[in-house]
């Protein structure tokens, strides 16, 4: 793995961010980002899916026929998902009860299978630790993000609207506008000065 490779790599939770720019899983990320603690909770246990799951998927990545390999990755992807579901209830039990049921839905989450199939799937076991670190992390730090906003503004205004799934998309939708806008900002004037470095 080149310097390159691996920096495009190690970013990709910045630059294709889960759910700021792919918008991958919207289900958890709006009914569970109500506030800091359940969205934190959730996104840690997806990062944990994603990260495990992309390791041993890229370990029998060989082993794998093309055929099976959709069913392959689901059954890996729900055993993980099983193990979290056991720890969390066994010695969280009041998490459990707050977000038990989309524990269970990690298994269909859009990242992590997307990961499966994009990267793990195609790439050695260290590649893909660090995609799965990357993008669990972009994800953790979105769906938290989102739901410090919306507790924050159901604090100062109230309960009704911004704890709601409504609001939870006009919240997102206006966190997605603005990070695109300072991303691509960024971007080009990063480019910009690619390119006078160039000329120099």
């Amino acid at each position: 793995m080149t310097k390159d490779e691996f920096k495009k790599v190690a970013l990709g939770g910045l630059t294709n961010n889960p759910v700021f720019v792919l918008v991958l899983g919207m289900c958890p990320t709006i009914a569970k980002s109500d506030n800091i603690m359940n969205a934190l909770s959730l996104g840690l246990c997806t990062a944990f899916v994603l990260i495990f799951s992309n390791l041993i998927i890229s370990l029998l990545r060989k082993i794998i026929p093309d055929k099976v390999h959709l069913p392959a990755y689901i059954i890996i992807i729900a055993s993980l998902v099983t193990l979290v579901q056991m720890v969390v209830s066994s010695f969280l039990p009041s998490l459990n009860d707050s977000i038990g049921a989309f524990i269970s839905l990690i298994t269909v989450n859009c990242i992590i299978l997307g990961r499966a199939e994009a990267f793990a799937g195609k790439n050695k076991v260290l590649p893909s630790i660090i995609d799965g670190i990357s993008m669990g992390l972009g994800f953790v730090v979105s769906i938290t993000l989102l739901g410090a906003v919306r507790q924050g503004l159901t604090l100062l205004f109230g309960k009704g609207f911004f704890d709601a799934t409504a609001g939870g998309f006009v919240i997102l939708g206006l966190m997605m506008a603005a990070f695109n806008a300072v991303y691509s900002l960024v971007k080009a004037k990063t480019e910009k000065r690619k390119l006078l470095n160039g000329r120099a």
